[in-house]
């Protein structure tokens, strides 16, 4: 027909134009879930601020200078650069849109990026929000990571009500790795400085936490070795014989081992619930907790992991510390054939031209989309039950075991549509059968 030469004709001018249209618009959050997300990831009703803060932990152990032949190490004043989402208002004229900054992961090619871009969807230090007071959530990325690794779910749970605040913890950010001992030692440290010192701040007036920000409601969220972390922010004492301890020299882990006197001194009231995502560490040769360690986690715990992970394992690692956390009300979010990158960002298009930087952010079968928006459905649910007592979200958490057939439906999800997921559950005081 004489309308086809046309049309072939027109078909990449029309490309063309979709591409530059394509690059004008204004790119999506990866807050903002998509069409197929289960019922509870989409934003909530606040707006969002977002503000950097730079903390310093003073008198620290410089583990990275330990003299072998004193047995000893100096002390400094450890930094600790924090990302702050919370609700806020946005003053006319103002649009809630934010672009972060990171380091490219790994080692690009000379001509590659050197730095990828995140596109937000916050305010850079809008006002916040007056007359209510939010829970606290802290967020621990991995080795390496940064603090904006995971912004589809800080930016989320800022809009539904919380004060979310991602540490970049030093030594172990993206363009800036220092020895991996350093890690070792200060995860579950950095962490426990951040609660006490943004409560200490929420506690001054005049800062803009004061009156905003409820500390007697917190929960820890750690990603790899930010779940790490986590265990033991949680209550979880590392073992005496575990891979940690061997590795730090001169005594300076023993305070964070079970049954430490300095160890149980550590914790709070305040901590009410832990996420771990993919924690690193459980599994052999590490071993980082024993039945005594895993034993002291007496708040409620939601683990998430893929059942092929090949960093932290799954049957030998973290299916091993959800099982030995008896005394957590606990459960296990399990993606089926999902390896370790279930807890950060999607790729950015500047990770698109590598597989080896790629393979950093994304996931062999599952679209990565698709994991951050089950991400952030069921961590709200669980966050929302713990943090502020909404006993409605327990229903979208006591799912059946598994769900692969079509009469199966998990609440909150379409119907067939959680297929490749396992979710298992325990009280506190039973043991996994």
């Amino acid at each position: 027909m004489r309308f086809r030469p046309v049309l072939r004709a027109l078909i990449p001018i029309l490309f063309c134009c979709a591409i530059a249209l394509a690059q004008e618009s204004p790119a999506v959050s990866f807050s903002v879930p998509p069409a197929d997300a289960p019922e509870l990831a989409p934003r909530g009703r606040w707006s969002v601020g977002v503000r950097t803060l730079d903390l310093v932990n003073p008198g620290q152990v410089d583990i990275l200078h330990f003299d072998k032949v004193s047995g000893k190490a100096p002390l400094y004043d450890r930094p600790l650069k924090i990302e702050i989402w919370y609700p806020a208002m946005i003053p006319a004229g103002k649009e809630e849109r934010v672009t972060y900054e990171s380091a490219m992961p790994g080692a690009p090619a000379p001509d590659a990026p050197k730095t990828f871009r995140i596109p937000g969807k916050a305010l850079r230090d809008a006002p916040p929000v007056s007359g209510e007071r939010f829970p606290l959530v802290v967020v621990s990325h991995g080795y390496p990571g940064s603090r904006t690794f995971l912004t589809y779910l800080t930016e989320n749970l800022a809009s539904k009500g919380y004060v979310v605040a991602a540490i970049d913890h030093t030594d172990s950010v993206f363009g800036a790795q220092g020895a991996f001992v350093s890690t070792l030692l200060n995860r579950a440290a950095d962490q426990w400085f951040t609660i006490d010192a943004l409560q200490a701040r929420s506690l001054q007036a005049g800062d803009f936490l004061n009156g905003l920000l409820d500390a007697s409601r917190v929960a820890i969220v750690g990603y790899s070795m930010g779940g790490y972390g986590a265990l033991a922010t949680a209550g979880a004492g590392y073992s005496k014989q575990g891979g940690s301890a061997r590795a730090i020299p001169g005594g300076y882990f023993d305070a964070w081992t079970v049954g430490d006197a300095k160890f149980e001194a550590r914790k709070r009231d305040n901590l009410k619930a832990m996420v771990a995502i993919a924690p690193w560490g459980a599994q052999p040769p590490n071993t980082n907790w024993d039945a005594q360690g895993l034993g002291g986690i007496h708040i409620p715990s939601l683990f998430i992991v893929g059942d092929q992970d090949d960093v932290s394992r799954y049957e030998q690692g973290v299916r091993k510390a959800f099982e030995g956390a008896v005394n957590s009300e606990r459960r296990m979010l399990v993606y089926e054939n999902a390896r370790h990158n279930v807890g950060g960002n999607p790729p950015p298009p500047e990770a698109m031209g590598s597989f080896t930087t790629r393979a950093f952010f994304d996931e062999p079968v599952w679209r990565k989309d698709r994991i951050a928006a089950i991400n952030q459905h069921f961590i709200t649910a669980f966050l929302d039950l713990y943090l502020k007592g909404d006993e409605s979200r327990r229903a979208y958490l006591d799912v059946s075991p598994k769900s692969t057939e079509g009469s199966i439906v998990w609440k909150g999800f379409q119907p067939r549509w959680a297929l490749g997921l396992q979710m298992y559950r325990y009280p506190a005081g039973q043991p996994a059968k």
